[in-house]
């Protein structure tokens, strides 16, 4: 299983620390942030993560291949050559993913305590072309609302 993690941003709110390295290479309880999605997907399968990079991708792929041996998971690069959003960056890495098989998107900067499990089974279960996670939150204007039904399928 495979998974694509979105790493391009330049972290300009974490400045000064990302003047020296990429936000996810940023430590939070004393691992780079993008540790901590790594070992979680690696512990549910995940072989192989392909990092969209854009920002200082050689430090990203220095420091994250030294990594990826230790845990036994393949790292691979997809480069964009200027910022892409969000869909740019997954188009560009269809290469890595046109394997028939789901495969995980993840931000680099959101460390969470995902469900992945979880999100395989219900995947599965329903035979859904894409799965996202959401949650509630207590003020949606900062976010984006998703409206789904009974079936939770998304409306709008």
């Amino acid at each position: 299983m495979k998974a694509l993690i979105l790493v391009g941003g330049y972290g300009t709110r974490l400045r000064p620390l990302t003047l020296s390295k990429p936000k996810p290479l940023v430590e939070f309880c004393n691992k780079a942030m993008i540790m901590h999605q790594i070992e979680a997907l690696v512990a549910v399968g995940v072989t192989e993560v392909v990092l969209a990079v854009n920002y200082q991708p050689h430090v990203m792929e220095n420091f994250l291949a030294e990594e990826g041996a230790k845990l036994g998971v393949k790292i691979t690069t997809s480069k964009e050559d200027e910022p892409m959003d969000t869909a740019g960056p997954i188009k560009l890495a269809e290469k890595h993913l046109n394997d028939g098989e789901p495969f995980f998107v993840l931000n680099s900067d959101v460390c969470a305590d995902y469900p992945f499990k979880g999100m395989l089974e219900a995947h599965a279960s329903r035979g859904a072309e894409a799965t996202i996670l959401i949650t509630k939150v207590d003020d949606p204007s900062k976010f984006g609302v998703v409206l789904y039904n009974e079936e939770m399928m998304i409306d709008r």
